[in-house]
């Protein structure tokens, strides 16, 4: 999923639990599908502001040495700005944009 093309609601909302529910007929696997793919979707964010702040980073500096660039404090900026990944995990989640499966144990 491309996060910056996604536009999401940046706030919270009430959601009706029955309809979350509905899909997997538990609302606990709703939940838990929702937080796994919100993990995935934080662990992505992560690893591209990493990547991008890597670009910055001097291993010769020192804490003395240390000075704000202006680069680095607008990608930051960037990312706090973005729908949280919980947001965008429902989102998908609704949409049925998130492939699952349930795994039955034999018996």
């Amino acid at each position: 999923m491309d996060i910056k093309k996604a536009s999401q609601i940046n706030n919270t909302i009430t959601r009706d639990l029955s309809k979350l529910s509905t899909p997997t007929g538990n609302i606990y696997e709703s939940v838990m599908i929702m937080a796994k793919r919100a993990n995935q979707i934080a662990a992505e964010m992560k690893q591209e502001l990493n990547a991008k702040l890597e670009e910055f980073s001097s291993y010769a500096d020192t804490l003395e040495e240390t000075f704000e660039n202006r680069e680095q404090i607008e990608i930051s900026r960037y990312y706090e700005r973005q729908p949280k990944p919980t947001l965008l995990a429902v989102n998908e989640f609704e949409g049925d944009k998130i492939y699952y499966r349930k795994i039955e144990s034999p018996q």
